[in-house]
């Protein structure tokens, strides 16, 4: 990395802004595919509805008359809306953050494979392959982890958190296939032997899962249970100096609990630090 011109870091800082403009559609204007059936417009057009009255408060400044617009840069900086086309919909501060989290992990020689569990279109995995390529990193290995076929069923008399939901709500939304996810990753030319997909429920899948170490840890699975299991899974192969990521802290109480009951029972006193009043992270 120290034999890098000025030159070559302007292109790759250049080349890591265009991704995550394009993965988050930010300043552009999206239409939701035709191919769509009207239910999953309605839907859409509902929970973008309701995002905004939640966040109103956050939004204010969105626009000059401060009336939020159906797509504003605002709502996509925060993650405060429901992409049509975007494969990412955590916003632009959440994928800067992890961003920089690989970089710094890059920098300091921390070793381990980076890994999202709760993946949807897969835009911050896709994110994190482009910052092994911008480096030239060819060793480490980006884990895809989902269902592909959105939230489970809540199992309630053992997670008492989860009981606010029902598991198959967002299925059609959140379900994103795998081929689907695939294909995003070949859209960006990243779809490589770097990258590795464990489909499948948490439970299932993460306890055998064929990681040694973990470098980058993030997870985005909403509910208790598709938390806690990450944590109970990756987080002890989480290597010293390395980040783990919480999407949704701020805004999901089971999603809080889950960690909050983790780091007790593990002793885990590490600052939680603040991304974007939605989502944390920590640093081992």
């Amino acid at each position: 990395m120290s034999s890098l011109t000025a030159n070559d870091r302007d292109v790759r800082s250049l080349y890591l802004d265009l991704m995550r403009r394009n993965l988050t559609r930010y300043g552009m204007h999206e239409r939701m595919p035709a191919q769509w059936p009207l239910r999953r417009r309605l839907f859409f057009k509902t929970m973008n509805r309701m995002l905004v009255r939640t966040h109103a408060h956050r939004l204010a400044d969105a626009t000059p008359d401060g009336l939020p617009q159906p797509i504003v840069r605002r709502k996509r900086d925060l993650g405060l809306d429901w992409p049509a086309e975007a494969e990412t919909m955590i916003g632009m501060q959440r994928l800067t953050s992890l961003q920089r989290c690989v970089e710094t992990v890059l920098a300091d020689d921390i070793p381990g494979d980076l890994v999202e569990c709760g993946v949807w279109r897969g835009g911050a995995c896709i994110l994190m392959r482009a910052v092994l390529a911008a480096y030239g990193d060819e060793k480490r290995c980006v884990w895809v982890a989902d269902s592909f076929q959105g939230l489970p069923r809540p199992d309630a008399a053992k997670y008492k958190a989860d009981k606010w939901m029902r598991g198959d709500l967002f299925s059609g939304i959140l379900g994103v296939p795998e081929t689907e996810v695939r294909a995003n990753f070949e859209r960006y030319g990243l779809l490589d032997d770097q990258v590795r997909f464990l489909p499948g429920w948490f439970k299932d899948t993460l306890p055998d899962a064929p990681i040694d170490r973990v470098a980058v840890l993030r997870l985005d699975g909403d509910l208790y249970e598709s938390n806690i299991q990450p944590l109970d899974a990756l987080y002890p192969r989480l290597s010293p100096g390395g980040f783990c990521i919480i999407d949704d802290y701020h805004v999901l109480e089971p999603c809080r609990q889950a960690v909050t009951d983790y780091r007790a029972k593990h002793g885990i006193s590490a600052e939680i630090v603040d991304i974007d009043g939605i989502g944390v992270l920590w640093r081992k």
